[in-house]
């Protein structure tokens, strides 16, 4: 167990930090799995900037890294260009 003032608080706010990547991780996670089992192009195009959005803010607190942001944003934007 932590002994100073500062570690304490640290591990609270890490803590509070973690369960929030987490939450918003999920969030992504969840979008990313509607959009990829989409089968309406016009819905499709709806979600895709929602998604982007989601994924580049992830990777710009951190949770995921950029490059996977990117790829993960490319592959579903390839996706949605096949659709019918």
């Amino acid at each position: 167990m932590a002994n100073h003032k500062s570690s304490i608080k640290r591990i609270r706010s890490n803590d509070a930090k973690r369960i929030e990547n987490r939450y918003y991780a999920k969030t992504t996670r969840t979008a990313v799995k509607a959009l990829r089992t989409t089968t309406s192009k016009k819905e499709a195009q709806e979600l895709l900037p929602k998604v982007s959005s989601m994924l580049d803010k992830l990777a710009k607190k951190n949770v995921i890294h950029k490059n996977k942001a990117g790829n993960m944003k490319s592959k579903l934007a390839k996706k949605v260009a096949t659709l019918k």
